[in-house]
């Protein structure tokens, strides 16, 4: 028999408050959306946090680490030590189903597959109409995350999140 572990509330109050940091480059996600948070623990010494950036030379990670740090001294929980956990990298995998929702749903088709078959997506659905009837025009679109597509059906450009 499995007994489940019960969370500090205060941990789960620190989950809630990190889950409202919105990422940058698409404001619909936040980093606990993205699965960019990879753990929260308190200790003698204050709350520890562990970050994965969605890649090492990601332009905002620094921004993403002083929001941590913001919104959490803002709710009088410091101090703050936040690790950056580079290993395992980040992966798409790790996006929550809701995530993958609202990204269609701003008008970027999300990713595709797990990250163990990381090559662009055979099929890539327009998540304007829905139509798998979709074109590369480039592996890279507004982002190194991303690749730009066309949709055959409704001729629409769009972007694609990578699976990574």
């Amino acid at each position: 028999m499995q007994t489940a572990t019960l969370q500090p509330a205060a941990v789960r109050d620190v989950w809630r408050l990190l889950g409202e940091i919105s990422d940058p480059e698409i404001p619909v996600l936040t980093i606990t959306d993205l699965g960019m948070v990879r753990s929260v623990e308190h200790r003698q010494d204050g709350w520890h946090i562990g970050f994965t950036p969605t890649y090492s030379g990601c332009p905002a990670t620094e921004f993403l680490l002083a929001a941590i740090r913001e919104t959490l001294e803002a709710a009088e929980l410091s101090p703050v030590h936040i690790k950056q956990v580079l290993h395992p990298a980040w992966t798409t995998d790790w996006m929550t189903p809701e995530a993958k929702s609202r990204l269609r749903a701003y008008g970027i088709s999300p990713p595709q597959g797990h990250s163990c078959h990381a090559t662009l997506a055979a099929r890539v659905t327009c998540p304007r109409c829905g139509s798998e009837h979709t074109s590369l025009i480039s592996e890279f679109g507004s982002t190194a995350c991303k690749a730009l597509y066309r949709c055959d059906s409704c001729r629409e450009p769009f972007d694609y999140f990578k699976c990574i």
